[in-house]
């Protein structure tokens, strides 16, 4: 009598089942990414006007609280310690921002004048933008 023989359960995969999993993944990569190309800029744009937006609230509040804006001199810092000189505040009431002052997302810190040479009644804040230089087509501010 002949004993029926038994297949062993597969284990793993074939070579060429491999190799379509791979295919897939490479269409799919190659339709994917391109659509992702060139957001990583725009995303840290986007962050430098949130950023510009945040330091004009604070700055809108510490204006109505000391009856001017911190001057050139103090700078951003006004809005994180009491400033010292002129223009004195006159109801410093508290730090205006809960952190520090951050760096730009190309790591450059942040422009303030007061007055402003593009807002000559209040102010200008700026990045200088990826390539680090001020006065170029990429400054980003609150113009």
């Amino acid at each position: 009598m002949l004993q029926p023989t038994r297949r062993r359960a597969r284990r793993g995969f074939t070579l060429i089942e491999l190799l379509l999993v791979m295919v897939i993944i490479a269409v799919l990569a190659a339709v994917v990414l391109p659509n992702f190309s060139g957001k990583g800029e725009q995303a840290r744009i986007d962050s430098v006007k949130a950023q510009i937006s945040i330091f004009a609230n604070s700055l809108s509040v510490y204006e109505i609280d000391n009856g001017a804006y911190p001057s050139t001199a103090q700078g951003l810092q006004a809005l994180r310690a009491k400033p010292s000189g002129a223009p004195e505040p006159r109801n410093w009431k508290r730090p205006y921002l809960e952190r520090d002052i951050p760096l730009d997302p190309w790591g450059n810190a942040y422009v303030y004048r007061s007055p402003g040479t593009k807002n000559a009644d209040g102010y200008d804040v700026l990045s200088v933008g990826p390539d680090g230089r001020e006065g170029t087509e990429d400054d980003i501010g609150n113009w």
